[in-house]
């Protein structure tokens, strides 16, 4: 991949327009755009200020790592953590999902296990309920949900999910803006 593509990629990951990249680095719209199209070569001053806007370091810009986006996980990245007191067990599928838009996990709650509650966020939390029957509660209000179902809520009130069921709930659950 070349520079120009590379530092593109980084600014649109980054949620950054040319301008505002050409802005924080003290750079025009249009130099911005002609080094992404890899017409122009940025000083090494320029080159770091840009990556310090950025967010990357000269080592993680060049590593082939970087270039490779990492797609499957494995069983054995999960991170495992059981709340035996209020009965559940929650599985991190996708390690440090908690910097990425999207955190999905694995919910196992045990007989009149209940997850933990959770203030308002501006998190939209989605669930599949793979086993069992759970309550959800948002603010005052219950809704129920089993096995086959789908819940979609935003976070916008305190909330909390319990098993609604006499054995094992399963569910597997995103929220986005990390809360989990």
């Amino acid at each position: 991949m070349e520079i120009g593509s590379k530092i593109k990629n980084l600014r649109v990951q980054k949620n950054l327009t040319q301008e505002e990249l050409g802005e924080r680095t003290d750079l025009t719209k249009g130099y911005i755009s002609q080094l992404e199209r890899d017409l122009s070569s940025p000083s090494m001053e320029t080159f770091f200020s840009i990556l310090e806007v950025l967010g990357c370091t000269p080592e993680e810009f060049f590593s082939e790592e970087m270039q490779i986006q990492k797609v499957i996980y494995s069983r054995e990245e999960y991170t495992i953590y059981a709340d035996e007191e209020k009965g559940y067990e929650i599985k991190w599928l996708v390690p440090e999902s908690n910097e990425n838009e999207m955190e999905p996990i694995f919910l196992k709650l045990f007989e009149k296990g209940e997850y933990k509650e959770f203030g308002p966020s501006l998190s939209d939390t989605f669930a599949y309920v793979l086993k069992g029957a759970v309550c959800v509660e948002i603010g005052v209000k219950r809704f129920y949900a089993k096995t086959g179902e789908t819940i979609y809520y935003r976070a916008t009130e305190r909330h909390q999910i319990f098993n609604d069921y006499q054995g094992e709930s399963q569910l597997l659950l995103v929220a986005t803006d990390s809360y989990l």
